[in-house]
């Protein structure tokens, strides 16, 4: 487990994912998302979430970090669909095209096996989208997202806002975590054993709110260091960050390129077919 790997990854790692360069990262995870996005059906959907949690595995992330986003995540999803159906329990009788009742609890409130294979699918779809997303943060650099792109016809000024926004986030963190650690040793309570969470709050207020005016005199800095090395003054620029294509790249290309059209046609028949229902049943059609 590679424990120095952070959310925001400031140094590229050496597995087959880590050593693609930007433009093939941020091309596959725009193919990939755009296809989640466009799909409700969970022939597509469960292969790529199996996909990418073997992808997130093989990027060996701190696994204590990203279990207890994951756990956060899957609490709040399912709240969601709990929420969803306590307002409309015959819910996938909209989206699906049926209602088979499992169980009668009221007149009101009941269960049906359309529901439950609409709450399924979303649940599946969320989840995918996550890992996809953190399969890509966890294994890109600021400079290689920016490189990335770039290539996809992103202005290099908004690329170099983004990169260095991406950047600051780690020493953010970093100087907020040593504040935190000297302001304890002063005798500020921050244990939530021993202290109310309005004054945890306010306490973290005053670490943040200094913390955040001196990273705007930091910015304002590279700002002015960028305008006296004559930043913005080309209309194209190249990344130290990007590499030449290696075997990987060559390889995921093609596989981009399919999901990119997988995407298209999925859009396409969408738009033609006019499906009456949103969301693909097997018992159903």
């Amino acid at each position: 487990m590679n424990n120095d790997r952070l959310f925001i990854n400031v140094k590229p790692g050496h597995t087959f994912i880590d050593r693609l360069t930007g433009k093939t990262k941020v091309r596959a995870f725009l193919a990939f998302i755009l296809l989640l996005i466009a799909t409700w059906d969970i022939r597509v959907i469960l292969p790529l979430f199996l996909l990418f949690t073997v992808a997130l595995i093989s990027i060996r992330p701190n696994w204590k970090k990203v279990w207890g986003v994951l756990t956060f995540i899957i609490v709040v999803n399912l709240f969601n669909l709990l929420l969803i159906w306590l307002v409309e329990p015959d819910y996938g009788r909209d989206v699906v095209g049926g209602s088979t009742v499992l169980l009668q609890i009221s007149s009101f409130y009941v269960i049906t096996s359309e529901t439950l294979w609409y709450f399924l699918v979303r649940f599946s779809k969320f989840l995918a989208t996550f890992i996809i997303s953190l399969v890509f943060i966890q294994s890109i650099t600021p400079s290689e997202m920016a490189a990335g792109l770039y290539s996809i016809r992103v202005p290099y000024k908004a690329c170099t806002i983004v990169s260095i926004a991406f950047r600051y986030i780690p020493d953010i963190a970093r100087d907020f975590q040593n504040i935190r650690i000297s302001m304890q040793a002063r005798g500020m309570e921050l244990d939530s054993r021993k202290s109310s969470l309005m004054t945890r709050l306010k306490q973290y207020v005053l670490i943040l709110a200094p913390l955040i005016i001196t990273s705007f005199d930091r910015v304002g800095n590279i700002a002015n260091a960028m305008d006296l090395r004559g930043f913005g003054k080309k209309k194209r620029r190249t990344y130290y960050a990007e590499h030449e294509d290696t075997a990987g790249d060559r390889i995921m290309k093609p596989v981009y390129l399919l999901f990119f059209l997988l995407f298209l046609a999925v859009v396409v028949w969408g738009i033609v077919q006019k499906p009456a229902y949103q969301v693909w049943c097997p018992w159903i059609g």
